[in-house]
């Protein structure tokens, strides 16, 4: 099954980048990490990979072309030869609608090549609010990470066509900022069904239906309970929660809507004490304990074959950082490793999202040491087989996510050269 090329956003305010030059021509035999093409938008120029083996084909755009960000401009196909089927990229632009206002469109940005949804987390600004570029205007979420979208465009902002909670195809318009400010500003759900935007607060003293003003941030009033197991809250309060070992688990078995900011961690504070659980200890202190086995050799092999290739030694602590940081879903991550007595924390002075414990090679064979302040990823194993723990609260990390950073972080280990970025 052929794999789309998407054009990656740069940045959060980015709606479009141009395609410097193809790398690889139609045809071509790549591999997965093979740079197939620069892309420039008015920040940076970097190279884009081949997220997956095959032939590059169907190639819709080329050199010196301006591409909305989201959309297929080439395919990994099994073959050489093309499908006939892709259309050429279409400039960016607002949906055209009679009950639309006019304005430019804000799209679903693509954190990553093999993203093609995102979950909207929450919106910062309402219908009919006033918007500079800079003003963060929503935060979204994938599979990988969370992250906040600025505006992009200095006005107001017409039209919200998704709700807190839903999922939006990457490139899609998902909210249009007009430059004069609308007279009927539009709120809807992506998958249709247009709904009037909150009244101004000046209208507040006529008599609602409702107890709550309708002039309640639209996250908050139209965020649904979020599904397969994922707790949709902001960056900052997750963080937060990860300091303080505050399980978000609590806010939702209590009913608390989602999503989840710093002010909601207050409540969660205040919820009754553990105590009054039927069982108080087990809920209170669980935590998640996961083991992934993989073989010695070929971090040990790549490791040595770094050292002959640049003829210094490898950064052991440095690769397994960075490694822990893609396996988390944020690149950027600080990462604390433990090695020999002492603690490097990567990049240096920032607040660690998760700990190595790097114990391969000890007599220690297994570790249940329960949950600390970051998760932990433990190494052990002194012969051929290198076993990797992974212990966290269930506040920390969702099964899922829990799931997705050990499987993450044992394949790159198993396969160190086909994961280096």
């Amino acid at each position: 099954m052929p794999h789309e090329v998407i054009m990656p956003a740069l940045g959060m305010a980015q709606d479009t980048g141009k395609i410097v030059s193809w790398l690889k021509q139609s045809g071509d035999a790549v591999k997965a990490g093979d740079a197939l093409f620069e892309v420039e938008t008015d920040k940076a120029t970097m190279e884009v990979e081949s997220p997956a083996d095959g032939f590059l084909t169907d190639v819709t755009a080329g050199d010196g072309d301006d591409v909305p960000v989201g959309y297929v401009i080439a395919l990994i196909s099994d073959t050489a030869e093309g499908s006939g089927t892709a259309a050429p990229a279409p400039a960016a632009e607002t949906p055209a609608s009679d009950d639309l206002p006019e304005g430019t469109g804000v799209i679903m940005p693509a954190l990553g090549m093999a993203q093609d949804e995102g979950v909207i987390v929450a919106w910062h600004k309402a219908p009919g609010d006033a918007v500079a570029s800079g003003d963060i205007l929503f935060e979204v979420e994938t599979d990988k990470a969370t992250m906040e979208v600025e505006a992009g465009h200095e006005g107001f902002v017409a039209a919200l066509l998704a709700e807190a909670g839903e999922a939006a195809p990457v490139g899609e318009v998902i909210a249009i900022i007009s430059a004069e400010a609308p007279a009927k500003p539009v709120s809807r759900s992506w998958s249709g069904g247009a709904k009037p935007a909150p009244a101004p607060v000046k209208e507040q003293a006529k008599p609602a239906p409702s107890p709550k003003p309708s002039a309640e941030p639209v996250a908050k009033a139209a965020a649904p309970v979020a599904t397969g197991g994922r707790i949709l809250v902001s960056p900052k309060a997750r963080r937060i929660a990860l300091q303080e070992g505050l399980d978000l688990q609590r806010l939702v078995d209590a009913g608390h809507p989602q999503p989840y900011h710093v002010a909601d961690l207050e409540v969660l504070r205040n919820l009754p004490d553990a105590t009054a659980e039927p069982t108080p200890t087990t809920a209170a202190t669980a935590s998640r304990l996961l083991t992934a086995e993989v073989p010695a050799k070929a971090f040990a092999d790549f490791c040595s074959w770094a050292t002959e290739d640049t003829g210094a030694p490898v950064d052991r602590a440095a690769l397994l950082a960075r490694f822990a940081a893609a396996s988390l879903g944020d690149p950027l991550a600080a990462i604390a490793v433990e090695s020999h007595g002492q603690t490097r924390v990567m990049p240096e002075d920032a607040e660690p999202a998760l700990t190595i414990r790097d114990l391969a090679g000890s007599p220690i064979t297994s570790v249940n040491l329960g949950a600390e302040a970051t998760p932990v990823l433990t190494l052990t194993g002194m012969g051929d087989t290198l076993t990797i723990t992974l212990e966290c609260a269930p506040g920390q990390l969702s099964a899922p996510h829990a799931l997705s950073l050990i499987g993450g972080f044992a394949g790159r280990l198993a396969e160190p050269l086909r994961h280096l970025l």
